[in-house]
């Protein structure tokens, strides 16, 4: 049925209570040894627009100080990590599927689909996640790893499709990521900076062809030209290690500022004329290449500072967080939602208030 409607009925959200941020920065400053680099890193951490990141590393005691999970001088390996994720990334999982069941009913769940790049386990997570809720066997299920911050745009993208050809379909999209399970110990200012943006999070969302909610429309992705090196995520002995260029919030706004990219996300209108800007917050820089680039007002993207601000960024999460804001705010009369990841690519798409 060409004409069926696919709404996020409600998003939930949740992450750990532990506050990782300062102590970060704090282990992160002692690997630049040279001076003036060491002032650098001060100015930079110090514009990075957050004030928090939370982590599942246990509460009672910093990650990095004696006894912590990063406080030997050789980190732990990345066997040590995926034995945090698999443990971890469930249950918080789990605490964001109970905060949106507290804003939806979750009744006759019909799919599942689950989104994170920060682990692997198998059973799978969609799996677990399964079992933890006690869906029946014969819920579908689809697991989206490893596409970076903008797997949630391809779950939710999935999400539309499965209930536009089904529209009885009840859909749970989740999203969880432990990014701090991926310190990495480099004396590269580059390298640690990304590192400093990253924490954990978990969303969960509804998408059915019930109303109300955000209407999603039309889905666009595309790739920037020789790109492909500027975003990559490897794994290595000690972790994944995120190389984040320097170069990408100029490559974005760039892009940005191309005619036919433009209207492929907003369907012909002017940026101006959006009215509900859901911008992952992958950082101060990227947004303020995004608000740059597309000419946006100042506070077109306060939803998205909010979120980095109290979160940071949370990977594929971070797009829910700021879409969970905005459902709570004024209808949207017309919206996009944008996303950038490994490719380099952006994706996205158009999202408007249902009655």
């Amino acid at each position: 049925m060409p004409n069926t409607i696919a709404c996020i009925n409600a998003i939930g959200t949740a992450v750990p209570g532990h506050d990782i941020h300062h102590a970060f920065i704090a282990w992160a400053r002692e690997r630049v040894e040279d001076v003036r680099l060491r002032a650098l890193f001060d100015r930079m951490a110090a514009r990075s627009g957050i004030s928090h990141r939370w982590s599942v590393l246990p509460q009672d005691i910093s990650p990095v100080e004696p006894g912590g999970f990063y406080a030997d001088p050789v980190l732990p390996g990345t066997a040590a990590r995926m034995t945090l994720y698999a443990e971890h990334a469930p249950a918080l999982a789990m605490q964001a599927i109970d905060d949106l069941a507290g804003r939806a009913d979750l009744a006759g769940v019909t799919h599942l689909v689950v989104a994170s790049c920060t682990g692997f386990v198998a059973p799978g997570i969609d799996q677990i996640i399964a079992a933890r809720m006690g869906l029946s066997g014969s819920v579908e299920r689809l697991l989206v790893g490893f596409m970076g911050c903008y797997a949630a745009v391809a779950a939710l993208r999935s999400a539309y499709h499965i209930v536009r050809s089904d529209p009885a379909a009840r859909v749970l999209v989740v999203t969880v990521e432990l990014s701090t399970l991926h310190l990495i110990d480099t004396p590269e200012i580059e390298a640690l900076l990304a590192m400093l943006q990253f924490g954990d999070g978990a969303a969960a969302a509804l998408v059915t062809a019930e109303q109300p909610g955000f209407a999603i429309d039309t889905p666009f992705a595309a790739t920037l030209p020789e790109s492909s090196d500027l975003i990559t995520w490897t794994i290595g002995d000690q972790g994944f290690a995120m190389h984040l260029s320097g170069e990408v919030p100029a490559r974005i706004a760039h892009a940005l500022a191309d005619p036919a990219l433009i209207a492929t996300m907003t369907g012909g209108m002017p940026p101006a004329d959006i009215d509900g800007w859901a911008v992952h917050a992958g950082g101060r820089s990227i947004l303020d290449s995004v608000e740059k680039g597309l000419e946006l007002a100042q506070d077109a993207l306060f939803d998205s500072r909010a979120v980095l601000d109290a979160f940071g960024n949370m990977s594929s999460a971070t797009l829910m967080f700021v879409l969970a804001r905005m459902l709570d705010g004024p209808p949207v009369r017309r919206g996009v939602a944008l996303a950038f990841g490994p490719g380099l690519a952006a994706e996205g798409f158009a999202f408007r208030s249902a009655p």
